[in-house]
């Protein structure tokens, strides 16, 4: 079950980026020679204007071919008979579209369930958070500088940034703020150091605070990619500690099988919720400015617009041809260390 339910998901994340490609396209009149789900040979399909529109055998994946690398077609309504602003919106708009995904998600989430404030509920004994003054109802705003206005942005900080304490934390207590130094402390029978304070307070925000928080919980996940980036580049963590396709899978489907016996509203939640991990990660990865990704195209459109001249088509081919070579060597680097973890 847990095979199905992840091949739906990771496709319907992936269509909704194509589908930010192709709308964009469409909008700046550009032709879209084909629209597919899923990669290799072609299962079935349909002509409809000048679009086919696909499904293909290997269920990852997806593809809007516009003609883009083809530089030598500069027809009407080919890619690169556009202006740069133009081409720049259409290769923007996939990870754009998968962020705009991860918001909706998170609006339904929030209106459903509700947020977890930063207000503190308890203070506890022992700890540095204690010695600093700060007390029950306290409520935290800031971490080292980094803005919070959900408890698991409190969590995460402390939790990529393991190096950067005591942290600095401004807190707003009767309307006036103040600021307190916290060291983390790993008493007798903790199994990680603490701040020592908690927070149970659920938040139900209505309508339009659960579009609010829904912005902040999809800045959340944007932080916790961006931070789990930090952390592989700096050696925190390891090629090992990263998950492909088939570590998605086995994710899915430990989350439908804890989340089965509570009923299918806390199934679709669940898998919502870690929709919303894959499609924020999906859109913050494609925007890094590596060869191969949209990200990558970006830049070399953002050279043309600032030297007003494109770059020699030959060397950006060149260039995306090795960004994609290493991406492949590294999806199964991954591929390999996700296998051996099922034994």
């Amino acid at each position: 079950m847990g095979i199905i339910i992840a091949i739906l998901l990771f496709s319907f994340i992936i269509i909704f980026h194509e589908l930010g490609h192709f709308l964009l396209a469409k909008a700046n009149g550009i032709r879209v020679d084909e629209f597919s789900l899923g990669l290799g040979p072609t299962l079935i399909g349909k002509q409809i204007g000048d679009t086919f529109f696909s499904i293909k055998l290997l269920p990852f994946g997806g593809a809007c071919m516009m003609g883009e690398d083809d530089t030598d077609d500069m027809s009407e309504g080919s890619f690169n008979s556009k202006s740069v602003w133009a081409r720049m919106s259409v290769i923007a708009a996939g990870p754009v579209f998968n962020l705009l995904l991860a918001w909706i998600f998170c609006v339904i989430l929030i209106g459903a369930t509700g947020y977890q404030s930063t207000e503190i509920t308890d203070v506890l004994d022992g700890y540095s958070a204690q010695e600093e003054g700060m007390q029950s109802g306290d409520v935290i705003k800031e971490i080292n500088g980094r803005n919070v206005h959900i408890w698991d942005d409190v969590r995460l900080y402390t939790v990529t940034h393991p190096n950067d304490a005591p942290y600095e934390i401004v807190y707003e207590r009767d309307g006036k703020e103040y600021t307190a130094s916290i060291e983390p402390r790993q008493l007798e029978g903790d199994a990680s150091p603490l701040l020592g304070v908690t927070s149970e307070n659920i938040e139900r925000p209505g309508i339009l605070g659960s579009m609010q928080y829904g912005f902040y919980k999809m800045k959340y996940w944007i932080n916790y990619a961006l931070d789990s980036l930090r952390m592989l580049v700096t050696g925190q963590v390891g090629i090992q500690d990263m998950s492909g396709p088939v570590g998605i899978v086995n994710v899915v489907d430990d989350v439908y099988q804890a989340s089965a016996p509570a009923g299918i509203a806390a199934v679709v939640l669940s898998l919502m919720n870690f929709g919303t991990f894959l499609s924020a990660n999906l859109g913050v990865v494609n925007l890094l400015p590596l060869p191969a990704l949209d990200g990558g195209r970006l830049v070399f459109l953002i050279v043309e617009a600032v030297r007003r001249r494109r770059i020699p088509p030959e060397k950006e081919g060149m260039v995306h041809f090795a960004g994609f070579a290493l991406l492949m060597v590294l999806m199964v680097v991954v591929m390999y260390n996700d296998i051996m973890k099922l034994f």
